[in-house]
């Protein structure tokens, strides 16, 4: 598991539960075992030796089925709080915009430092994300006609070809990637920090704050970052694959797939936004 994954698949927190205590009284046990074995006949032995051994799902262990499932029910919620607001007018889906992204935000520091997932307060989270979502998605729309589905095949894409190279074994998150993506998301964070403090108190007039405004050789600053970015989320995807796997080969217990359901949920999102951004930018320096 690639250094500074999340401390929840380092078998920790169930490490007891592997091992089942000692018996009280060892010889008698065996002594009613041996007894058990000779009213056994030898047909019954061998049916009961034949039997598949429990898999995970038996046992209450991650599986990737597991994972698979709560994504998609997170994925279902973030399209429910979407149609919400995209089939509400624009005030109102502005004002659920607004809702969604705090909202959001406030869940996902919350699901974030609690140490036991809550699917209740996941599937909040992507609710209001959807809400923040739909929202963005009908405003960009009403200037840009298509962008949202040109979003969402580009998010299926890069999740598609980041799938593929993780499980192919060409993409994994070495010790020597995960320095680079902290130094990368640091800048990246203090950017989007300026460019907002910049935004709000009226120094840029471009909608995109300094990724309109600044452009190199042509290009809007917005072009390099919103690729950088939609780098960072494709190699977070990665990071959440390499959790998730080594949480089902480690015998994680089953509660945590709703954990890697939000992991995958958040980098999605993240992941979306930007292509969104990138494409707006892109599309409206035509």
């Amino acid at each position: 598991m690639a250094a500074g994954g999340n401390p929840i698949f380092n078998g920790k927190n169930f490490r007891g539960a592997l091992q089942a205590p000692p018996p009280p009284n060892a010889q008698n046990q065996y002594g009613q075992t041996h007894q058990i074995q000779q009213e056994l006949s030898a047909a019954q032995l061998q049916q009961m030796y034949s039997q598949p051994s429990a898999g995970p799902a038996q046992t209450g262990r991650m599986t990737f089925d597991d994972v698979i499932i709560k994504t998609l029910l997170c994925l279902g919620a973030v399209l429910v709080g979407a149609a919400i607001t995209w089939f509400s007018s624009f005030g109102v889906a502005a004002l659920l915009m607004v809702v969604g992204a705090l909202g959001g935000f406030v869940l996902a520091m919350v699901n974030t430092f609690k140490k036991e997932p809550v699917p209740a307060l996941i599937l909040s989270y992507a609710g209001l994300e959807g809400l923040f979502l739909g929202g963005l998605t009908k405003v960009l729309e009403a200037r840009l006609p298509g962008i949202g589905l040109q979003a969402v095949i580009a998010t299926l894409a890069v999740f598609a070809v980041t799938l593929l190279l993780f499980t192919s074994g060409k993409v994994r998150a070495t010790p020597k990637m995960m320095r680079f993506f902290l130094i990368a998301m640091l800048g990246y964070a203090a950017f989007s920090l300026v460019n907002l403090f910049l935004m709000i108190f009226g120094v840029v007039q471009d909608p995109w704050g300094l990724r309109g405004s600044v452009h190199i050789f042509g290009i809007p600053l917005g072009v390099f970052v919103g690729l950088l970015a939609v780098v960072l989320a494709a190699f977070s995807l990665i990071m959440d694959f390499t959790n998730i796997e080594a949480g089902v080969h480690n015998g994680a217990p089953a509660r945590y797939s709703w954990t890697a359901a939000f992991g995958l949920t958040v980098t999605l999102v993240w992941l979306y936004v930007e292509l969104l951004r990138l494409i707006a930018i892109l599309r409206g320096n035509d």
